[in-house]
């Protein structure tokens, strides 16, 4: 026998693995951020997803009923936060919300306060962490996805598109969704979406699970897998209607009722997969080490000269 497998037959059992118990009590006892952004045009169902997501009234619409919805003349970034728990977890959640974009008739350049807002938050970051005396949490403010909503033409991605998802990709995880997808059919999704896939792919455009960040073999094989989803055609509802007995969250037609979390219908169950269930930290450790450290580095680098 080797030296080191004696050893383990000779002490046993150490008990290591204690270790992750006692991370999750420290985790459930701070709670953990997680900040979304939704872009696209008004209609699309941005705050309906949301919602639905969630199964929680979180959007921008939601928090402020019986006003009236007034569409701005340029891009308006509105934030706001909510403290979901479930089982004893604590998330603070933010949904920051794009009202404006590409609503307008000459849309030049309105990416810009998005990319803006982001790089702030980036920037608040980096003060904090920074400081001589820091806190020994940092309030996280930075933008760990961004659900960007296609709208269901059934054509090619639009230039607005591809210059939003080019820019922006480069600085947050970009998650593109076809929105509305009900009003498509299976056939029309099929081939939309391989035509934004052949887009994203001649452009050079790299949303998120990006294939430079794979970390392992096994990672690679089921971001794979993802990659050939994404887009995700999803449909969004905040209303539960009766199908075989069961109550389901759905949208109701008079064709029957389009139920948001049946692969059958949409692929919805994938997005809420991707951003809560599977990747939540993913997305939160891709912004720290690949996004924020980038402007880490060149802000202080430009400090520096």
């Amino acid at each position: 026998l080797t030296p080191g497998l004696a050893g383990c037959q000779l002490f046993g059992y150490v008990g290591i693995e204690a270790v992750l118990d006692q991370m999750r009590i420290k985790t459930m006892k701070m709670g953990f951020e997680f900040n979304i952004m939704v872009v696209g045009q008004s209609g699309l169902g941005k705050s309906t997803m949301v919602n639905t997501l969630f199964k929680s009234k979180v959007s921008r619409k939601a928090s402020q009923p019986g006003q009236e919805e007034r569409i701005p003349k340029t891009v308006q970034l509105q934030s706001i936060t909510h403290v979901i728990e479930e089982k004893g977890v604590k998330m603070k959640l933010t949904v920051t919300d794009t009202p404006g974009f590409g609503d307008q008739i000459n849309n030049e350049n309105c990416w810009d306060p998005i990319i803006k807002y982001i790089n702030e938050q980036y920037e608040k970051y980096l003060c904090e962490e920074i400081l001589i005396n820091r806190k020994r949490k940092i309030p996280d403010t930075r933008v760990h996805g961004c659900i960007y909503f296609i709208p269901p033409t059934g054509h090619w991605l639009r230039p607005l598109d591809l210059e939003f998802m080019r820019r922006l990709s480069k600085i947050v995880n970009v998650v593109p969704v076809i929105a509305k997808a009900d009003t498509l059919t299976l056939e029309e999704r099929a081939e939309f979406k391989q035509q934004i896939q052949e887009d994203l792919k001649a452009h050079a455009i790299s949303v998120y699970p990006q294939e430079d960040f794979d970390q392992d073999l096994d990672d690679r094989a089921l971001k794979d897998r993802i990659r050939e989803k994404i887009p995700f055609a999803v449909v969004g509802a905040d209303q539960e209607h009766q199908v075989n007995g069961k109550r389901v969250l759905g949208r109701k037609t008079k064709w029957g009722v389009i139920e948001v979390e049946n692969l059958a219908h949409c692929e919805f169950p994938l997005l809420q997969d991707l951003l809560i269930r599977s990747h939540l930290q993913d997305l939160k450790d891709i912004t720290h080490n690949v996004h924020y450290e980038s402007y880490r580095v060149r802000q202080l680098n430009a400090s520096n000269q």
